[in-house]
């Protein structure tokens, strides 16, 4: 959005807003403020993008594979670095994570 464009939208919000009345901006505020479906913008918390963190995260390493067993589970499809880590788990006799 162009400078000129966003000005001329905050022009246009600001005078509608210079339409309302005080009665009618405390009888909007009120309305807001007892709709449970509302959320105030003092409410809100800044979103992150992506999934939550996990309690207990992995660490990314640098492994040397051979091309085969690479080949291997890249070719079983999405989730092929959690089946490597589940396979490792079971070599080193660890319990399963939830």
């Amino acid at each position: 959005m162009s400078e000129k464009v966003r000005a001329a939208h905050r022009a246009r919000i600001e005078a509608a807003l210079k339409k309302i009345s005080p009665a009618e901006d405390a009888a909007l505020t009120n309305a807001a403020s007892e709709d449970p479906d509302t959320a105030l913008i003092t409410e809100l918390t800044k979103r992150r993008p992506g999934r939550p963190v996990a309690e207990v995260t992995k660490t990314p390493v640098s492994i040397r594979l051979s091309p085969d067993v690479l080949d291997h589970y890249r070719s079983t499809g999405p989730g092929w670095q959690g089946r490597i880590d589940d396979a490792l788990r079971k070599a080193a006799g660890l319990k399963k994570r939830a």
